[in-house]
């Protein structure tokens, strides 16, 4: 059997439960090795040049331009909507935008087998796709809630629609997000809603983004009294970030207990935290090369 013939032979894994390319070119490598293929023999299916051009690409060391993504498609065994889904994803990885990446995203949510594949994903984006929906789940929960959607979409600051709200609620339900209890009452399906310490899920970095949005608002919106905003910079070396990342880490953990504690809880409150760098690390390509005193006196 040549190689040709087995680079395109039907795909044994699944693109679509894929939202990385270089991890689903990985995964067929392996599962296709011990049938005989060879960084060779997929580079001939592909017509290329390189013997070891695929082992590059896995790597990050070569990126894919549309007319080489459409190639490896094809070498993968992939037709129709699975090798356009491949094409796709190679654009959302190696977009350098959050709006491209957001373009790709939603050209790859229109599959409907990466829909079928990704529920808990799809299911992650509802929720995190508009800042109030997080903020009625927490609604739910006070004592003084009222399912009227008018009466919530002008609780909320800013206020919303009495049409999104009321599609806010469906959202939750349909989630599992928020239930009714034997009296018919909403409540909160689920305690807490936690994406981790860190995610890849765009849909995440745009909730971040709205939520810090939502943030420098309030300096004009609400009260100085009745909000906290404040920033501190300094100066660490790399050992410690970590630590710093850990700590913060244990406190959002102890918030969340200490909120979960309360009995009586009446307003919904947004606390964000970040963390970055404002410098490049020392010896990084492009950092600022500080010149002695001596030469600083010079000219």
């Amino acid at each position: 059997m040549g190689g040709a013939t087995s680079g395109r032979r039907r795909s044994p894994v699944e693109v679509f439960r894929y939202l990385d390319y270089r991890a689903f070119l990985a995964d067929l490598y392996r599962a296709r090795k011990q049938r005989g293929l060879s960084y060779r023999s997929f580079s001939r299916a592909a017509g290329l040049g390189a013997p070891n051009y695929l082992k590059l690409v896995i790597e990050g060391q070569r990126n894919l331009t549309p007319p080489m993504a459409a190639r490896f498609a094809d070498a993968c065994g992939l037709k129709g909507d699975a090798a356009a889904y491949f094409q796709q994803l190679v654009e959302f990885n190696q977009s350098t935008t959050s709006e491209r990446r957001n373009r790709a995203y939603a050209r790859l949510t229109a599959f409907e087998r990466y829909r079928r594949a990704h529920k808990l994903e799809m299911a992650q984006a509802a929720y995190h796709s508009t800042w109030y929906l997080p903020a009625i789940r927490e609604l739910v929960a006070s004592e003084s809630f009222d399912e009227d959607p008018e009466r919530i979409a002008a609780r909320l600051w800013p206020a919303i629609k009495p049409s999104e709200a009321r599609s806010a609620l469906d959202t939750l339900l349909a989630l599992g997000l928020i239930d009714r209890d034997p009296h018919g009452r909403l409540r909160q399906g689920t305690p807490v809603v936690s994406t981790g310490p860190e995610t890849k899920g765009l849909h995440i970095a745009n909730y971040h983004a709205e939520m810090m949005r939502r943030a420098s608002d309030a300096m004009e919106l609400v009260p100085a009294a009745a909000r906290d905003i404040s920033s501190l910079t300094f100066c660490v070396s790399p050992a410690l970030f970590p630590e710093l990342k850990r700590r913060l880490q244990e406190v959002r953990r102890e918030l969340i207990e200490l909120v979960e504690a309360e009995d009586d809880r009446t307003q919904v409150v947004q606390l964000n935290l970040q963390l970055f760098p404002l410098t490049r690390p020392v010896g990084e390509a492009g950092s600022v090369v500080v010149k002695s005193s001596k030469e600083g006196r010079r000219g």
